[in-house]
């Protein structure tokens, strides 16, 4: 499993994983801007994404779709802040209408900062979610956010192994 490091930190609202991959940063970076990859891993096992859109450029979105626990489909949007490839990316995420556009009646947005950072073995990924407040971490922490995030990281290893 590629996550070594979990830190929740209210002061800041934020929650960061750290993962380590055995890949260099540009191989590392396609598990995010390849719909086909990201689809193969984000979300916990049992709860694929399906990407309808993914345009990983500033100003660029994604719209996706996943199962829930009710037995259709949770809609969902990436808004790309901001692309630094391989190196780093930004980009809100939140629960979206079924045409992909925001929805803020349920959970609020949160933003994710993603850090490609070349090691000896590969690619330290450090993904940092930044949330409004603190009550809006403990909401996401509450819903589960960390195991499944944790579970979606686990299975970029299979991915990578394929080439």
């Amino acid at each position: 499993m590629p996550v070594i490091e979990t830190t929740q930190d209210p002061a800041t609202a934020s929650f960061t994983v750290v993962t380590e991959l055995v890949a260099p940063p540009e191989r590392a970076w396609r598990l995010w801007a390849d719909p086909r990859q990201v689809e193969r891993w984000w979300g916990p096992p049992g709860y694929p994404a399906a990407f309808h859109v993914l345009d990983l450029v500033v100003g660029g979105r994604a719209h996706y779709t996943m199962p829930n626990d009710q037995g259709g489909l949770s809609h969902a949007f990436w808004r790309v802040l901001a692309v630094d490839e391989p190196r780093s990316l930004e980009i809100e995420n939140g629960f979206a209408n079924e045409q992909g556009e925001p929805d803020d009646s349920f959970v609020r947005s949160n933003v994710f900062h993603v850090d490609f950072e070349p090691i000896a073995t590969g690619t330290r990924m450090t993904i940092v979610s930044r949330f409004d407040d603190a009550e809006h971490l403990a909401q996401m922490l509450g819903y589960g956010m960390e195991t499944g995030l944790s579970m979606a990281l686990g299975q970029i290893d299979a991915i990578l192994a394929e080439g």
